[in-house]
């Protein structure tokens, strides 16, 4: 099993330091050792938007260019903004973003790795497997 792994999860092993995040941190470094982690664009750029210290982003962004972009397609878009009708038709709003990532999951086969909790009310409303964390 393969996951696209959302920017909370990233944002929780890259740029914070507090040790009770442990687990989480240990389980991005299995996915990652295994081959199992797979990154985006949108999340590679929410990640290294808002760094302050230019040392700190040149540091992230070196670590971040051993993962390839998975490739975004138009298909992935429609899909987006389909799942996007969907759940805003039942009340369930999200960012543009939110449903790209769904998108692309579901049209790789991949598990949504979050701990957003926006994703375990899209998931009701459309096929996507989201594998939820508790922060």
């Amino acid at each position: 099993m393969r996951y696209l792994v959302d920017t909370s999860i990233w944002s929780l092993a890259f740029r914070r330091n507090d040790r009770s995040y442990e687990q989480i941190i240990q389980l991005l470094s299995e996915l990652v050792d295994k081959k199992q982690a797979v990154l985006c664009g949108s999340v590679r750029q929410e990640l290294l938007s808002g760094i302050k210290q230019p040392e700190q982003f040149r540091q992230l962004k070196l670590r971040l260019r051993h993962f390839k972009d998975l490739p975004v397609s138009t298909e992935d878009y429609e899909l987006a903004a389909e799942f996007y009708n969907t759940c805003r038709s039942r009340g369930v709003q999200a960012s543009n973003i939110d449903f790209l990532l769904c998108s692309l999951a579901a049209n790789n086969n991949l598990v949504l790795l979050t701990s957003d909790q926006d994703f375990l009310q899209i998931e009701k409303h459309i096929k996507v497997k989201v594998h939820f964390i508790k922060v």
